[in-house]
């Protein structure tokens, strides 16, 4: 039942931050394009294995959440990136923490908006934790 619960969780996140993500219109370019093309594959992987639970379709999740956690750190990476640059073009003469809190406050690129990722890759691995593979 738990498990179930986790993959509806899963579902409807995914779905949501690929909804998101579309109406924010970031897909600007190949590496915006990532979460989108994750998304889409994870929303796949994890309804094969909600209809078909097999060992290949839990083997399929992990790898695909473990890509999420990966697209997620990077992410972060390059929404601070950005926003460090962006920052320092306003303000040369910021330097040390406040710079990080204007980076960290900045609302465009949102510079944690991509550990949504991270956090959707570590529900699928909890989902396929305890998988009965066959």
């Amino acid at each position: 039942m738990v498990r179930r619960c986790v993959l509806v969780i899963l579902m409807i996140g995914m779905a949501g931050t690929a909804v998101e993500l579309l109406l924010l219109q970031h897909d600007e370019g190949t590496i915006q394009l990532i979460p989108l093309a994750l998304l889409g594959i994870g929303l796949m992987v994890v309804a094969w294995d909600g209809a078909r639970p097999a060992a290949a379709s839990a083997m399929a999740v992990r790898a695909v959440m473990a890509a999420f956690v990966a697209a997620g750190v990077a992410g972060v990476y390059f929404h601070f990136r950005a926003n460090v640059e962006f920052q320092l073009e306003s303000d040369p003469s910021l330097a040390g923490v406040s710079l990080l809190w204007q980076v960290l406050g900045a609302k465009v690129p949102p510079a944690l908006a991509p550990g949504i990722m991270v956090q959707l890759g570590l529900l699928g691995l909890t989902y396929t934790y305890t998988h009965k593979e066959q």
